[in-house]
């Protein structure tokens, strides 16, 4: 493997852990394993902390294609509950609002569901990383102030109902870049004339790279120690930094 020249890694993230934080575990590892001070590394799609799948990492020269891998269609699983929403869409923040589920039905949900296929416009979350004059939309929200996002086109292909209970679904959003699936959440919540939050995320697919074709951490970690590496030829970039 050539990390300078560029190599693409397929990791299955850990909950809990942020994007930056798998990124930076695999490259100061690839650092140790060839010498250097300084690699350039990143990924091609954040992935909100309490979210776990596919994500894709690219290294030296071939972080080139990041904006051509994370244009790819996204697939995710996600468990939303129903009748309590929060300020984040998500588990981040507490409950603030609690409404009535007791008309939901599975066919509701199903003919709700089918409102959000297509060309749609989403309000990206507050708590997100849209910015604002400057301002990453998250850090204004926590701190109390009024964040107003304009809404975005997107596109969901498929939306598919895999398990129902009046107080949680789980379904399988098949969508373009930029969707946010906790606004889905708070929209689908809304849409069934109750409330709507993200209690559970994976991505399964990210263009063609599939959750099964993921190495966990620990075994990129254990691939990167492992395999043969093909080591700078250059004299003034070994043990110095590569931008």
């Amino acid at each position: 493997m050539n990390f300078i020249e560029g190599e693409i890694l397929y990791i299955d993230k850990p909950l809990e852990w942020t994007s930056f934080n798998a990124v930076k575990r695999l490259r100061s590892c690839i650092q140790r394993r060839i010498g250097v001070k300084k690699l350039k590394v990143g990924h091609a799609g954040t992935l909100d902390p309490l979210a776990t799948g596919v994500m894709i990492i690219c290294t030296g020269r071939a972080t080139k294609r990041i904006d051509e891998l994370q244009a790819g269609v996204k697939e995710y699983i996600a468990t939303i509950a129903l009748g309590a929403t929060t300020p984040s869409f998500d588990l981040e923040t507490k409950i603030d609002a609690t409404y009535p589920i007791d008309h939901i039905t599975r066919q509701l949900v199903e003919e709700v569901l089918l409102k959000f296929t297509g060309r749609i416009e989403q309000v990206p979350p507050a708590f997100s990383a849209c910015k604002i004059d400057g301002d990453r939309a998250y850090k204004l929200a926590r701190r109390g102030e009024d964040v107003q996002l304009k809404p975005k086109i997107l596109v969901i292909d498929e939306i598919e109902l895999l398990d129902f209970a009046q107080e949680s679904i789980t379904v399988r959003v098949v969508c373009s870049k930029g969707t946010y699936i906790r606004a889905l959440a708070r929209d689908i919540g809304e849409a069934l004339n109750s409330g709507g939050h993200l209690t559970a995320l994976r991505r399964t697919r990210v263009g063609n790279v599939c959750i099964g074709d993921c190495l966990t951490v620990d075994q990129a970690v254990e691939l990167i120690e492992k395999t043969d590496i093909e080591m700078p030829t250059d004299k003034n970039i070994t043990n110095h930094e590569i931008h």
